[in-house]
């Protein structure tokens, strides 16, 4: 399997792929590439309906222009001291900046997200979030305060006046429940809408219909996130479902 950098032609054929509705690991199996290659190619450079080749070959030029300026003073790769691929993780940490921007969230704070997410510390000050990212710390402070009103991210206070920010095993769970929460808002809205355009109108059997499927959503979501929590909590080797840890005491 070659290894390297994707070439120009390579490129041009991911496209063609693409075009013509290929999945991620029949181009991959064309190519002879690991399929995570491809994913990350695509997810990276604009996603399956915006990928160009040309557009994608220049922008990985340029970053790859900006690693070799910016080599001596970072960004730091995340290897922390466990024997880890640096370039492998650098990468990773963009899919999964990527991954996190296709879902919604804005690029700065999608950012900040991967970075904290793969600190096995769990929390970083915003001196290190800014040294990491390579970014200003007003721009650290305005992701901070958008992913904390979120539920993503905590806050703790150190001794002093310094600040550290991050995730605790909790996080996920909590978004999950704040997005049923909203979900279920929507639906309440839209039923209260049915009076309002008339109940059996084409209009109001919509919002009935919506309001029902929100609701089944809503109800899904919260039920499985509380049989599923204890997954976060679970240790390595702990069960081979990963679904039977234990619960750590955090008072």
């Amino acid at each position: 399997m070659p290894g390297g950098r994707l070439t120009q032609q390579e490129r041009q054929q991911i496209a063609t792929g693409l075009a013509d509705g290929l999945a991620y690991a029949e181009i991959a199996r064309r190519l002879d590439r690991p399929t995570s290659t491809i994913t990350r190619e695509v997810m990276r450079n604009g996603g399956p309906t915006a990928y160009r080749a040309d557009l994608a070959h220049r922008a990985t030029e340029r970053r790859a222009h900006r690693r070799r300026q910016s080599a001596p003073r970072g960004p730091k790769a995340l290897t922390e001291d466990h024997g880890r691929d640096a370039e492998a993780v650098r990468a990773y940490e963009e899919t999964l900046t990527t991954v996190f921007i296709a879902s919604g969230t804005p690029k700065m704070m999608a950012r900040v997200m991967a970075c904290l997410t793969l600190t096995d510390s769990g929390s970083l000050t915003a001196a290190e979030l800014a040294q990491r990212l390579q970014v200003s710390p007003a721009s650290v402070s305005k992701a901070i305060t958008f992913l904390e009103g979120q539920g993503l991210v905590r806050r703790e206070r150190e001794e002093g006046r310094r600040e550290r920010y991050g995730f605790d095993d909790d996080i996920w769970y909590q978004s999950m429940m704040a997005s049923a929460v909203s979900m279920a808002q929507v639906a309440e809205t839209s039923r209260q809408g049915v009076a309002v355009m008339g109940p059996g109108t084409p209009a109001a059997t919509r919002l009935e219909n919506a309001a029902r499927f929100l609701d089944f959503i809503a109800e899904t979501m919260i039920r499985s996130a509380e049989q599923a929590r204890e997954v976060l909590y679970a240790k390595p080797g702990a069960a081979p479902d990963g679904t039977t840890g234990p619960r750590p005491d955090r008072g």
